[in-house]
């Protein structure tokens, strides 16, 4: 495979990985958990590395996981005391742990370089780079290996517990009386969270991370009601997105990271705009559809009241925006819904109710 090819099935798998999980977390209202551990994982790889004094040692990804399962530990022990509402404690614990490992390294390890704009964004065009050779054959980058495992694990995970995840995110009531021992699964959930973003941390920063797990489950969310088909969505989401950031950031000559976030903002955008039964098109067109059915209505309440007065000129079709302080185009289109249901007729000048018009006036004035 080429470099190119190779950066891209990265970004992809690497996007699929972090949307199972991600889908999770949407579901359960704890977004923003990722951010915290993305944060919170520096103590657990400075102290990885004063054990070990190896920067590529992967004692550093165990004591970064650590790190986030301390995090959401320490959020779920201030959430559960009541003193804090969940976001107010992640809130506190990832700034807390945050800043625990930049006094560790400026300490202790202010020689070691950390380079933060790779931290934040990080470096997906260097990835081929550092390859897996065993005996003697290139098997191609090690972080793409790192990521479809994790990917798989998240897959057969999902597929295992399935029923155990479904229940503790929408009723953990149900699942305590049920003995499914709720706060196991959370952190057995919250373990593949973990896992998950810290190698995924490792290959495309903190940025990016946060993007991948939020962004495509988010906008598969507004797209169905089943949760089988929003793991599928999100994942084919975020593959799909990171390929199309990348072919980008390829174009522009900018950050791969960014652009491949950018995308997935602009993706869950679309998503809020054109969802089908949550999106801001659809709630446009219901607003007008309603607006449309409370003018039809006052419409036919309004002929009722005057059909007996023939009279007095309330039911021509010239003077009705006049005496319902309606524009002319409202009216006209008004007039025109009631006619095309059926509810009035055009007779000359004036309007005049249909019989099933009557009856649907009639009940509006008893009710």
């Amino acid at each position: 495979m080429t470099a190119d090819i190779e950066i891209q099935a990265i970004a992809a798998i690497a996007a699929a990985a972090c949307a199972v999980p991600g889908a999770f977390l949407v579901l359960r209202r704890m977004a923003m958990l990722t951010d915290a551990i993305t944060h919170a994982v520096l103590p657990g790889i400075v102290i990885a590395f004063f054990w070990f004094h190896d920067l590529s040692s992967p004692w550093l990804i165990v004591g970064a996981a650590l790190s986030g399962l301390v995090t959401v530990w320490l959020v779920e022990l201030l959430f559960q005391s009541g003193t804090l509402r969940q976001d107010a404690a992640i809130g506190v614990v990832f700034p807390a742990m945050f800043a625990l490992g930049v006094f560790l390294i400026s300490r202790y390890a202010a020689d070691i370089h950390l380079d933060i704009d790779v931290v934040l964004l990080g470096e997906l065009a260097f990835a081929p780079f550092d390859r897996l050779v065993a005996g003697g054959m290139d098997l191609g980058p090690k972080s793409l290996w790192a990521m479809a495992a994790l990917f798989a694990f998240n897959v057969a995970l999902a597929v295992v517990m399935y029923k155990e995840f479904k229940l503790a995110s929408f009723d953990p009531q149900a699942a305590a009386a049920m003995g499914l021992a709720p706060v196991a699964i959370h952190y057995l959930m919250m373990a593949s969270v973990s896992l998950t973003a810290v190698g995924a941390f490792d290959v495309v920063g903190a940025v990016l991370v946060v993007a991948l797990f939020i962004g495509p489950p988010a906008t598969a969310y507004l797209l169905t009601d089943r949760l089988p088909t929003m793991l599928a969505l999100g994942a084919a989401i975020g593959a799909s997105e990171a390929v199309v950031g990348y072919q980008i950031a390829r174009a522009l000559d900018v950050s791969i990271a960014g652009c491949i976030a950018v995308v997935v903002g602009l993706g869950f955008g679309a998503g809020v705009l054109l969802s089908p039964q949550r999106g801001v098109l659809v709630e446009i067109r219901a607003r007008h559809v309603r607006r449309l059915q409370l003018a039809t209505n006052l419409l036919l309440v309004h002929l009722l009241h005057h059909e007996a007065n023939p009279g007095d000129r309330e039911a021509e079709i010239k003077t009705l925006s006049q005496h319902l302080s309606w524009t002319k185009s409202a009216t006209a289109n008004t007039i025109d819904t009631a006619a095309t249901l059926g509810f009035v007729q055009r007779k000359g000048e004036e309007l005049v109710l249909t019989e099933q018009g009557r009856e649907i006036a009639r009940g509006h004035v008893t009710q």
